[in-house]
Protein backbone atom coordinates (compact mmCIF):
# COMPACT_ATOMS: atom_id res chain seq x y z
CA UNK A 1 0.00 0.00 0.00
CA UNK A 2 1.14 3.00 -0.74
CA UNK A 3 1.63 6.06 2.31
CA UNK A 4 -0.45 9.34 1.35
CA UNK A 5 2.92 10.98 1.05
CA UNK A 6 4.39 8.77 -1.13
CA UNK A 7 1.26 8.86 -3.50
CA UNK A 8 2.08 12.58 -3.91
CA UNK A 9 4.96 11.58 -6.40
CA UNK A 10 2.07 10.25 -8.63
CA UNK A 11 -0.44 13.04 -9.30
CA UNK A 12 0.25 15.19 -13.01
CA UNK A 13 1.31 18.33 -12.85
CA UNK A 14 -2.37 19.91 -12.35
CA UNK A 15 -2.30 18.49 -8.99
CA UNK A 16 -4.75 16.28 -10.49
CA UNK A 17 -5.18 12.94 -9.11
CA UNK A 18 -3.43 10.18 -11.91
CA UNK A 19 -4.77 7.37 -9.55
CA UNK A 20 -2.51 4.66 -7.77
CA UNK A 21 0.64 3.72 -8.64
CA UNK A 22 1.53 0.88 -11.42
CA UNK A 23 3.36 -1.75 -11.16
CA UNK A 24 5.74 -0.50 -13.70
CA UNK A 25 6.28 2.59 -11.19
CA UNK A 26 6.33 0.56 -7.88
CA UNK A 27 9.53 -1.45 -9.48
CA UNK A 28 11.14 1.45 -10.98
CA UNK A 29 11.09 3.56 -7.55
CA UNK A 30 13.25 0.69 -5.69
CA UNK A 31 15.53 0.31 -8.38
CA UNK A 32 16.36 4.07 -8.66
CA UNK A 33 16.80 3.80 -4.97
CA UNK A 34 19.63 0.92 -5.14
CA UNK A 35 21.19 2.94 -8.27
CA UNK A 36 21.56 5.73 -6.49
CA UNK A 37 23.06 3.41 -3.47
CA UNK A 38 25.39 1.89 -5.87
CA UNK A 39 26.80 4.96 -7.36
CA UNK A 40 27.25 6.51 -4.28
CA UNK A 41 29.53 2.94 -2.76
CA UNK A 42 31.19 3.13 -6.22
CA UNK A 43 32.12 6.66 -6.13
CA UNK A 44 33.11 6.38 -2.36
CA UNK A 45 35.36 3.57 -2.80
CA UNK A 46 37.37 5.40 -6.05
CA UNK A 47 35.37 4.55 -8.74
CA UNK A 48 34.39 8.05 -9.42
CA UNK A 49 34.64 7.87 -13.22
CA UNK A 50 31.33 5.38 -13.80
CA UNK A 51 27.47 6.98 -14.03
CA UNK A 52 24.08 5.35 -13.85
CA UNK A 53 24.36 4.93 -17.81
CA UNK A 54 27.29 2.42 -17.23
CA UNK A 55 25.67 0.24 -14.90
CA UNK A 56 23.95 -0.90 -17.63
CA UNK A 57 26.68 -2.67 -18.55
CA UNK A 58 27.42 -4.91 -15.60
CA UNK A 59 23.66 -5.41 -15.26
CA UNK A 60 23.50 -9.31 -14.15
CA UNK A 61 24.78 -11.63 -15.22
CA UNK A 62 27.33 -9.04 -16.62
CA UNK A 63 28.93 -8.38 -19.82
CA UNK A 64 32.16 -11.34 -19.41
CA UNK A 65 32.43 -13.31 -22.39
CA UNK A 66 29.33 -11.80 -24.58
CA UNK A 67 29.22 -10.46 -27.99
CA UNK A 68 29.15 -6.80 -27.97
CA UNK A 69 26.19 -7.60 -30.48
CA UNK A 70 23.98 -10.31 -27.85
CA UNK A 71 25.12 -7.76 -25.04
CA UNK A 72 23.12 -4.73 -26.65
CA UNK A 73 20.30 -6.99 -27.27
CA UNK A 74 20.22 -7.84 -23.92
CA UNK A 75 20.21 -4.46 -22.46
CA UNK A 76 17.51 -4.01 -25.09
CA UNK A 77 19.54 -1.06 -26.31
CA UNK A 78 20.88 -0.08 -30.09
CA UNK A 79 24.53 -1.77 -30.85
CA UNK A 80 25.72 1.97 -31.28
CA UNK A 81 24.56 3.13 -27.20
CA UNK A 82 26.25 0.13 -25.87
CA UNK A 83 29.17 0.34 -28.36
CA UNK A 84 29.49 3.88 -27.36
CA UNK A 85 29.39 2.47 -23.24
CA UNK A 86 32.09 -0.30 -23.66
CA UNK A 87 34.31 2.29 -25.60
CA UNK A 88 34.13 4.66 -22.83
CA UNK A 89 34.73 1.68 -19.90
CA UNK A 90 37.22 0.38 -22.00
CA UNK A 91 39.19 3.95 -22.41
CA UNK A 92 38.50 3.81 -18.09
CA UNK A 93 40.03 0.69 -17.41
CA UNK A 94 36.97 -2.01 -16.62
CA UNK A 95 36.22 -3.98 -19.98
CA UNK A 96 38.03 -5.28 -22.81
CA UNK A 97 37.45 -6.18 -26.21
CA UNK A 98 38.74 -9.59 -27.63
CA UNK A 99 38.84 -11.69 -30.79
CA UNK A 100 36.15 -14.33 -30.42
CA UNK A 101 38.30 -17.48 -30.35
CA UNK A 102 34.88 -18.51 -32.52
CA UNK A 103 34.42 -16.15 -34.96
CA UNK A 104 37.42 -13.46 -35.66
CA UNK A 105 35.17 -11.50 -37.44
CA UNK A 106 33.35 -10.93 -33.83
CA UNK A 107 34.80 -9.79 -30.22
CA UNK A 108 34.05 -10.69 -26.74
CA UNK A 109 33.86 -8.66 -23.70
CA UNK A 110 36.29 -9.48 -20.91
CA UNK A 111 36.14 -8.05 -17.62
CA UNK A 112 39.25 -6.71 -16.32
CA UNK A 113 40.60 -6.78 -12.82
CA UNK A 114 39.39 -3.13 -12.11
CA UNK A 115 35.62 -3.93 -13.89
CA UNK A 116 35.76 -7.16 -11.08
CA UNK A 117 36.70 -4.56 -8.56
CA UNK A 118 33.84 -2.70 -9.25
CA UNK A 119 31.06 -5.17 -9.66
CA UNK A 120 32.12 -6.22 -6.25
CA UNK A 121 31.34 -2.87 -4.82
CA UNK A 122 27.96 -3.10 -6.66
CA UNK A 123 27.09 -6.09 -5.41
CA UNK A 124 28.08 -5.13 -1.80
CA UNK A 125 25.84 -1.82 -2.46
CA UNK A 126 22.48 -3.92 -3.52
CA UNK A 127 23.48 -6.44 -0.44
CA UNK A 128 23.03 -3.99 2.04
CA UNK A 129 19.93 -2.52 0.51
CA UNK A 130 18.81 -5.84 0.67
CA UNK A 131 19.87 -6.20 4.19
CA UNK A 132 17.68 -2.61 4.79
CA UNK A 133 15.17 -3.47 3.09
CA UNK A 134 14.76 -7.47 5.17
CA UNK A 135 15.02 -5.22 8.46
CA UNK A 136 12.04 -2.67 7.38
CA UNK A 137 9.70 -5.26 5.79
CA UNK A 138 10.70 -8.02 8.10
CA UNK A 139 12.89 -10.93 6.74
CA UNK A 140 9.68 -13.14 5.76
CA UNK A 141 7.88 -10.53 4.17
CA UNK A 142 11.49 -9.56 2.15
CA UNK A 143 11.96 -13.43 1.02
CA UNK A 144 8.32 -13.45 0.09
CA UNK A 145 9.14 -10.08 -2.48
CA UNK A 146 12.51 -11.90 -3.52
CA UNK A 147 10.30 -15.11 -4.22
CA UNK A 148 7.84 -13.65 -6.17
CA UNK A 149 10.04 -11.47 -8.16
CA UNK A 150 12.42 -14.54 -8.85
CA UNK A 151 9.02 -16.16 -10.37
CA UNK A 152 8.26 -13.14 -12.69
CA UNK A 153 11.96 -13.74 -14.01
CA UNK A 154 11.63 -16.93 -14.74
CA UNK A 155 8.34 -16.62 -16.91
CA UNK A 156 9.97 -13.31 -18.53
Amino acid sequence: MVSKNSSSRFTSSDTAPVGPPLIGALLRLPWETVQQRMLERLHERGFDDLDAAHLNVFQYPGPQGARPSDLAARLRMSKQALNYLLGELERLGYVERRPDPDDLRSKRVAVTRRGKSAINVIREAVAEMETEWGRHLGEKRFAQLRELLLELNQRS
